[in-house]
């Protein structure tokens, strides 16, 4: 027996690096009815499934097998079907990649993507999959980022264990993504942040963030190999029957550089969302997933112009697209349009997700210990969920870490003089808010009316930051991040001529998805003399 095995492998060792490349870009996928990682006979091949090695497509034929040109280094994946879904690996990461690394890497401090024994490629997928006809629930999660085991332990209290508990013991949704900075420049923190996200038992995608970056890598091309080695491919698709998920890379490492990242896309990127877009109904529903947001910020450019012009053309025959980013650690909606470089007949919705992390794991610590970590904008950390329908249609929705159904929170006055210039105002931070959204209040049951939206710093952390300032020692390990303007904070003015007593302010807004939303405060007047 052992002779008939070195007879076996003798011509395989002596074939060219060539020829072993082809000979190993190649295998099977089937599907695995018991479950067992092996195709066993009787086990079906599976025809007319994607794989891809990041630039281009293949799809198998009726005996299940798929072929790639030869490559000396490269990651092949399956792009998930509808029908199916994957395994999950030792780690709780669905396993739908290989990677093949034949040359010498430099060494990278994490640990980078080393040489792998070169290995053929068949894939095994399980049967099952969400039916079409129920709704697709979707976990997102934007900056996590952890600097600490610390911060690691903030994440699974703070985010994962509630969402756990709720789940009572059954997966806490379809599918998961987060949105880039799985972790804060430490990449040995990676195992300890998927052993608590995989104990959302949630097939759980990742998407490449600026903090994810090998900083040591010599240029773009080897700069995310250690989150590769964790993660899989940074640019790949999932097919759902609700929808098709495209996971993107969009972060440009510019070592040297003023800038060391840039938001862009790669020229093999764009290879392989032309090859996929191509196969797709025109009004299919398409979820981009990426970190760094595809609009720019104020006054500079963010993401590289050309990059996204060049992307939104593709992107221009469908019907039903939504953009999922991160990054910014704020909550907030962009609706592209042709200043952007998008000419789709309706504006494109892009979905700024706030962060896990929110505020970078900061502020006073609760009765639990947990940092308060409100976002720059005023809007608590936490994470949003997405419902996809088998129409077409979505819902988004923030939800607070650890904080119920809380979708707004109001600032105002506890007392003011009865009689003076009603010059102060009640504030409202509505987390999902847009700028047309309708956000309305009234004073002790009386006629409502309409709140403007107002371009200030969220008033209830600006007063956390002023209380920082005044203090003569730290009150936390970090103070919360300086309030800055945000885009869903909307004003209404006080009363002072209704008399000396306590008044109940109500407000109500309008969520695009949830309906109407209420929160309520309430202030005093009081007479004083001059």
């Amino acid at each position: 027996m052992r002779l008939l095995i070195l007879a076996w492998l003798l011509p395989l060792a002596v074939l060219s690096p060539e020829a072993m490349a082809r000979a190993c870009n190649a295998g099977v996928v089937f599907e695995d009815t018991d479950g067992d990682g092996r195709r066993d006979r009787g086990e079906p091949a599976l025809a007319g499934v994607q794989v891809s090695d990041g630039r281009r497509i293949v799809r198998t034929d009726a005996l299940g097998r798929w072929s790639l040109p030869p490559s000396p280094d490269h990651t092949v994946f399956v792009i998930k079907p509808a029908s199916h879904r994957f395994p999950s690996g030792a780690d709780g990461l669905p396993v739908f990649w290989r990677h093949v690394v034949r040359s010498r890497q430099p060494a990278l401090r994490y640990g980078g993507l080393p040489r792998q024994a070169t290995r053929c490629h068949d894939f095994a997928l399980l049967p099952g999959a969400v039916a079409a006809a129920e709704p697709l629930e979707v976990l997102v999660f934007g900056d996590p980022q952890p600097r600490t085991a610390i911060d690691v332990d903030y994440y699974a209290r703070d985010i994962v264990a509630p969402i756990v508990g709720a789940a009572r013991g059954a997966p806490a949704a379809d599918l998961g993504l987060t949105l880039g900075d799985v972790v804060s420049d430490d990449l040995s923190l990676y195992p300890a942040m998927t052993r608590h996200t995989a104990s959302l038992r949630t097939p759980w995608l990742h998407a490449a963030g600026n903090h994810d970056l090998d900083f040591d890598a010599a240029g773009d091309e080897r700069s995310l190999d250690t989150f590769r080695r964790h993660f899989g491919p940074d640019t790949f698709a999932w097919e759902e029957a609700h929808a098709s998920f495209i996971v993107l890379d969009d972060v440009i490492y510019q070592p040297g550089a003023a800038r060391p990242y840039v938001g862009g896309l790669r020229e093999d990127q764009f290879a392989f969302l032309a090859a996929y877009l191509d196969g797709l109904p025109r009004d299919r529903r398409l979820v981009l997933a990426a970190h760094i947001p595809f609009f720019d910020e104020p006054g500079r450019e963010t993401f590289r112009r050309a990059d996204r012009e060049r992307l939104f053309a593709l992107l221009k025959p469908f019907t039903r697209v939504l953009l999922l980013t991160a990054h910014g650690h704020v909550q907030r909606h962009h609706r592209h349009g042709p200043a952007d470089g998008w000419s789709g007949a309706e504006p494109l919705h892009e979905y700024n997700v706030g962060a896990a992390c929110g505020g970078y794991w900061s502020g006073l610590k609760d009765a639990d210990g947990i940092p308060d970590s409100r976002m720059s904008d005023g809007t608590p950390n936490g994470y949003a969920s997405a419902r996809f329908d088998a129409d077409g249609g979505y819902a988004l929705r923030w939800h607070v870490a650890r904080g119920g159904d809380v979708a707004m929170h109001l600032h105002a006055p506890k007392v003011l003089r009865a009689g003076a210039y009603p010059g102060v105002g009640v504030y409202a931070n509505v987390y999902m808010g847009e700028p047309d959204s309708r956000v309305e209040y009234r004073v002790n049951g009386g006629d409502w009316r309409a709140m403007r939206l107002s371009d200030q710093p969220d008033p209830a952390l600006r007063t956390r930051n002023l209380l920082d300032d005044a203090a003569g020692q730290l009150r936390s390990y970090d103070r919360l991040p300086e309030a800055v303007e945000t885009t869903h904070l909307w004003r209404g003015a006080l009363p002072t001529d209704l008399g000396p007593g306590d008044y109940l302010v109500e407000v109500r807004a309008f969520d695009r998805w949830r309906g109407e939303i209420r929160a309520s405060t309430s202030y005093r007047l009081e007479t004083a003399a001059p």
